[in-house]
């Protein structure tokens, strides 16, 4: 290993840790910076390395503004018989950073350039100032201020960790005038937050057969509920072959975790826009507001850059160790599954992992008369559906389906022919429209 844009080496703890830090964390990529490695990359390690490790988290939390509290992981490593200290940084959402007691001047503001920390000029620290994002979950003043987060506590209780009275405070819960931020209400015990499961008989999104909506309370509680719904979805797949029997899940598990959690963690909830979960009947696909975080190109975002969105969540997520450290998420998933099952949209982010279970041989069409005409629009159908829109009529397919005890399918070739005898028409959108009865 050599020094390089990306890469800072440290034989021991100096008065420099948080120059080298603030630099990666104004720099497009972040970096990783090793404490307990000499400059030509040979571990010499650390005397006290449980000391270094808490020094660092201290001295980065305290000395560095804006608060870098989410944007790095200091993990303990091995390598050469000799511990040492790998502190991962990412791109900070807020540049520019700087050094706390010296401002947001060249003295306090520094950029990544090579393989050095170099000052960043006066014009430079302006115009980053003048892009700030503001549109950040933590500057954004929540909805209510009558929030309650006893969830939130019970899950730190269940980590080890007390939540005192500070809490809000620590956990960056609150905006700069001291009321509760969007943050703050995606965690808290009641909010309208809400993050769909859905699933489909087919390819398409046409036969819905289940739809399951959890939310409305800590976004910890409705991740949770989400991978557990996911995990008994992801049923073991089995394929007999002249040789063997191969049992295996859907979906990889380790995979399907990390996206779950990625697509929650980092969904753009400014624009109040939640990640969606979609089963077919071949593939999952997983949807999250907000696409490509900006300064991040698509090279980088596989080779797992972090540039989190919502630095609060991140931090939240990994005090309950429901995230591993910073940017193993996208390699992880990597491991499992190719590049090609990410797609990029301007405002969105699609994950879309392929079912493993094997394809089935295609029905032959039946020769019997009997079989024929049974797929053809039944009188009698036709007669409960308009019965039942009589009724209600927003009734859904599913709805009709399950009342008529026939299929989605055979339900819309009975619409279609009602509609075509102009017995019965649709009035609005597919979603919120209704169904009108023509007598």
């Amino acid at each position: 290993m050599t020094e390089s844009n990306r890469i800072e080496y440290k034989q021991e703890l100096t008065d420099g840790l948080e120059k080298e830090v603030v630099a990666f964390l104004n720099y497009s990529d972040g970096g990783v910076l090793y404490l307990g490695v000499d400059d030509s990359g040979k571990t010499v390690g650390l005397a006290d390395v449980d000391g270094v490790q808490l020094q660092v988290k201290d001295r980065l939390r305290s000395n560095i503004q804006p608060s870098v509290l989410g944007l790095f992981d200091v993990i303990l490593e091995e390598a050469d018989g000799k511990e040492r200290i790998k502190v991962i940084i990412a791109s900070g959402p807020e540049k520019p950073y700087y050094l706390r007691r010296r401002g947001m001047t060249e003295r306090g503001c520094f950029l990544r350039v090579g393989s050095a920390a170099e000052p960043m000029p006066q014009r430079m620290i302006e115009d980053l100032f003048a892009t700030r994002t503001r549109n950040s979950i933590g500057k954004i003043r929540s909805p209510r201020q009558d929030l309650s987060f006893e969830q939130l506590k019970i899950y730190y209780n269940e980590a080890g960790i007390t939540l005192d009275g500070r809490f809000a405070v620590n956990l960056e819960l609150l905006t700069e005038s001291g009321e509760y931020n969007y943050a703050a209400y995606l965690l808290a015990d009641h909010n309208s937050n809400s993050i769909k499961v859905a699933k489909y008989a087919g390819l398409d999104r046409v036969d819905l057969i289940e739809s399951n909506e959890y939310g409305n309370c800590c976004l910890v509680k409705a991740a949770k509920q989400v991978l557990d719904k996911l995990d008994v979805e992801n049923r073991t797949a089995t394929q007999i072959t002249p040789r063997e029997r191969i049992d295996r899940r859907l979906y990889d598990a380790i995979a399907l975790r990390e996206a779950v959690i990625n697509a929650i963690v980092h969904s753009d909830y400014s624009n109040e826009v939640p990640p969606k979960f979609e089963l077919f009947a071949d593939r999952l696909e997983i949807t999250s507001a907000g696409g490509i975080p900006q300064g991040l190109s698509q090279a980088e975002f596989f080779e797992g850059y972090s540039v989190p969105r919502n630095k609060e969540m991140m931090r939240i997520f990994r005090d309950l160790e429901m995230v591993e450290y910073l940017g193993s998420g996208i390699p992880r998933i990597l491991k499992a599954y190719s590049r090609d099952c990410v797609v990029f949209s301007d405002h969105f982010l699609r994950l879309v992992f392929p079912s493993s279970e094997p394809e089935k041989a295609p029905v032959e069409p039946s020769e019997k008369p009997s079989e024929k005409t049974s797929e053809k629009p039944s009188e009698k159908t036709s007669e409960k559906i308009l019965k039942a829109i009589r009724t209600d009529s927003r009734i859904t397919i599913a709805e009709l389906s399950k009342l008529t005890k026939v299929s989605t399918r055979s339900v819309e070739r009975n619409i279609n022919s009602l509609q075509g005898a102009n017995r019965l028409r649709r009035v609005g959108a597919d979603k919120g429209g209704h169904w009108e009865v023509m007598e």
